[in-house]
């Protein structure tokens, strides 16, 4: 059985929007897009967001692609500015990304970088550090996820990357209800991705619109 890379809740605004410009990302805010919460909020108001610490939330179906997150993953790769706000060789070994001792992933994690250092392990989650293009990083994700599917998380321009590489199999973008005008973006329209994808549109009650793009 072939081992899909699936792209998995990954935000953008009506105008295609994902991230702002590189100078404009930090510690504080990592996204580099004033109200970026916006983006992804409709994931965390459902019953299945996993940092939820408090019970309720929606269900539906936000709460199903928000549970179907981790549904037969075996690895996750992603680009170094997902993992953290450093930029160039690594200077602090201290940082171990955005999510604290317990990362949502679970899986092996192969973050993409130009600068060598050594893997890190953060409860159930191991993030290793490779460079390489986009299919020799993906064959090393497949042999880690042995048979499961490879998620690709992000950000936009590693998706972007392997895109052009002609490398994903599957995409569920959730477009949110807010235009930014200027940033990195996904697309400058869904339609870019037609002469590749099929594509279904379905929008949710919390205003967010799920496309899911799937190979022709």
């Amino acid at each position: 059985m072939s081992q899909l890379l699936r792209v998995m809740n990954f935000n953008v605004s009506r105008d295609g929007v994902a991230a702002g410009e590189p100078e404009h990302q930090s510690l504080e805010n990592p996204f580099g897009l004033p109200g970026a919460e916006r983006l992804f909020s409709w994931a965390g108001a459902t019953a299945s967001w996993p940092m939820r610490t408090d019970a309720g939330g929606s269900r539906g179906l936000d709460d199903y692609f928000t549970r179907d997150f981790a549904r037969d993953i075996g690895a996750e790769i992603m680009g170094r500015n997902k993992f953290g706000p450093q930029r160039g060789p690594w200077l602090d070994h201290d940082w171990v990304g955005w999510w604290g001792d317990e990362p949502p992933f679970r899986t092996p994690v192969f973050v993409m970088t130009h600068h060598d250092r050594p893997s890190v392990t953060l409860s159930d989650t191991t993030f290793h550090f490779v460079g390489g293009d986009p299919l020799t990083v993906l064959e090393r994700a497949r042999e880690a996820a042995r048979g499961k599917d490879v998620r690709l998380g992000g950000g936009v321009t590693t998706v972007r990357q392997f895109l052009d590489a002609d490398l994903v199999d599957t995409l569920h973008i959730a477009v949110a209800p807010v235009e930014y005008g200027e940033g990195l973006r996904l697309w400058e329209s869904p339609e870019d991705l037609l002469d590749r994808f099929h594509l279904e549109v379905v929008p949710s009650p919390s205003g967010v619109v799920h496309h899911l793009f799937w190979r022709r």
